[in-house]
């Protein structure tokens, strides 16, 4: 049983920020890697490829991530694929983390000049080159703000992983409530740490972009 003093019940509900955090940074390094695959993938020649990604963008854009959670939890161990709670929350939100993603990277990617792939062309550049060096810099410029907003939802949507028992700051907050019958120091507790975690996202994700920006704009002048 918690102890039902103030500093107590704080500390065991801040004690599930790092894994919120945990979940948050492995969900968005494995969602925003197959953001760029799936995107590049829906921008192939080959209809095979192009039907594969679009299916799998629709199908985790219209279903529940409540279900997409559920499945990995509970029913993939029926087939056989054995997941802890922590790798079967990272799994469900990677997959739906992608899916939004590559989206929002396809859009960056039509974004950029046509004329700067004319230019790689008369460079005779080849196309890993022209994607790493000209295209997907630029485009970087244009998804940081959506990308921003992407990494929010996902760290606030960490939450649902409280359903399979994982212990982020909604599973401690709960627990805390559940044992002590205190609510007002949990659940503010909550609103606080979110409220924080969110606003160093938001402002490294703006230092981000202005860094990039200024990169860019010397690169341009220096041209």
């Amino acid at each position: 049983m918690l102890n039902d003093g103030s500093l107590p019940l704080l500390n065991y509900v801040i004690s599930g920020a790092g894994v919120t955090l945990a979940l948050t940074l492995v969900s968005c390094g494995i969602g925003g890697t197959l953001s760029i695959v799936v995107a590049l993938m829906r921008g192939s020649e080959a209809w095979l490829v192009r039907s594969v990604a679009t299916v799998y963008v629709e199908f985790f854009r219209s279903t529940s991530i409540y279900a997409q959670l559920f499945w990995a939890y509970f029913v993939l161990p029926q087939l056989g694929v054995d997941l802890t709670a922590f790798q079967a929350g990272v799994l469900a939100i990677s997959l739906n983390t992608g899916a939004y993603g590559s989206e929002i990277v396809r859009g960056a990617l039509k974004s950029v000049a046509h004329s700067q792939r004319e230019a790689c062309t008369a460079l005779n550049l080849g196309r890993f080159t022209s994607f790493t060096r000209v295209t997907f810099p630029q485009a970087l410029i244009a998804m940081l703000p959506s990308v921003s907003n992407l990494t929010i939802d996902v760290l606030k949507g960490t939450s649902i992983a409280s359903l399979i028992g994982i212990s982020e700051i909604m599973f401690q907050a709960d627990t805390v409530r559940i044992q002590t019958g205190n609510t007002a120091i949990p659940y503010l507790s909550v609103f606080v740490l979110y409220f924080v975690m969110t606003s160093l996202v938001a402002f490294s994700f703006d230092r981000l972009e202005r860094k990039i920006s200024n990169g860019w704009q010397g690169v341009s002048k220096a041209g």
